[in-house]
């Protein structure tokens, strides 16, 4: 058998876990793993990066083991190296995260990407299209038919921003609360809210997260009790997904006029746990909504890990004509998608 050699490192580094993966220029997955998190906004910098250096070591030793690399963790870096991260907000926090890359990889360039444009490349069939993040909070991506990149700065409140479980959640909450005190009408959320946390009061609730035994994460997970609130009839809840529902709409149309995609067919991935939810009413009104303002459209829900979408960058890059080939993209959303179903979060050693 002919060995194959790495030509893409590909990361995915969200604010929860850390996926890394060393494909061939085939497609094929050379070594995988998952480890914590190598966010600099959710742990210290020096620890980031040495947590990269532990999870890019690990890969090389599993792709040396199988064949596919020459030498482990030995010198010679893949051709392609793309990051896609959690944080990579502004021009600062690039030149940040490419030096923290550069100290765990030993040297060698890196395409670094905010983690919206794994979510896209990864769901889409194409280089281009528009990718709609909806986890703890939210944010949007676009991809020109000629490369360009767009995207929201993502950052909450301040950039205008409002969406995801914790927007969701705290929506339920306020909703509950003003439904009991008087101020809004009545909601089975007043109910329902409080069961999901074991208390049996909005006010309680409001008391728990101003004492600090219920988190900002606690309130997030709210979310589904929302959605399954809506699904149950209540006005309120269902104004609130409604809300939502909305809030992806006016983004994936601005990102279509920002990237010329109005009268063009691309396809719109959704990515972010909020759209684990089945709930019928929220995506048809979704789906409405986004093929009013594209009318070609096509929503697609992200099934695969967002290091898929790392890794078809680095594909891309490596093709003629700026996108991998049908085979290779297939061969390596295979492999992925098949590691990714038994992944579990690893310490570098």
């Amino acid at each position: 058998m002919t060995t194959r050699r790495p030509a893409v490192l590909a990361i995915d580094g969200g604010n929860s876990k850390a996926d890394v993966a060393l494909l061939a220029a085939d497609g094929t997955l050379l070594g995988a793993v998952r480890g914590p998190t190598i966010s600099h906004q959710a742990v210290p910098l020096p620890e980031a990066t040495a947590r990269l250096r532990g999870l890019i070591e690990q890969v090389r030793t599993i792709a040396d083991a199988g064949g596919g690399a020459e030498g482990g963790a030995g010198p010679s870096p893949p051709p392609i190296s793309v990051a896609c991260l959690a944080g990579a907000d502004y021009p600062e926090d690039i030149r940040l995260l490419r030096g923290m890359f550069r100290e765990a990889a030993d040297g060698g360039d890196v395409l670094i990407l905010n983690d919206t444009f794994a979510a896209l490349r990864g769901g889409a069939s194409r280089p281009w299209g528009i990718a709609l993040i909806c986890g703890q909070g939210i944010n949007g991506a676009s991809v020109a038919v000629n490369g360009r990149r767009v995207r929201f700065a993502g950052v909450g409140d301040i950039a205008g921003d409002w969406g995801g479980g914790s927007a969701v959640g705290m929506a339920g909450v306020a909703a509950a609360v003003r439904g009991r005190d008087g101020r809004g009408p009545r909601t089975a959320l007043e109910r329902t809210i409080p069961a999901a946390v074991g208390l049996r009061r909005p006010d309680a609730v409001t008391h728990a997260y101003y004492a600090g035994r219920l988190d900002e994460k606690r309130v997030g997970d709210l979310a589904p009790v929302v959605f399954a609130t809506a699904a149950d009839g209540d006005a309120v809840a269902r104004s609130i997904v409604d809300h939502l529902a909305d809030e992806l709409t006016v983004m994936a149309a601005a990102l279509a006029r920002r990237t010329n995609l109005v009268r063009r067919d691309p396809e719109v991935v959704l990515g972010g746990g909020v759209f684990r939810t089945e709930e019928p009413g929220f995506y048809a009104r979704l789906r409405a909504g986004v093929s009013a303002a594209i009318p070609a459209a096509r929503i697609v829900r992200l099934g695969s890990p967002p290091v898929l979408g790392a890794a078809l960058l680095g594909l891309d890059a490596l093709a003629a004509n700026g996108a991998a080939p049908l085979r290779v993209a297939d061969r390596a959303r295979g492999d992925l998608d098949a590691w990714s179903a038994t992944a579990r979060v690893e310490m570098p050693s």
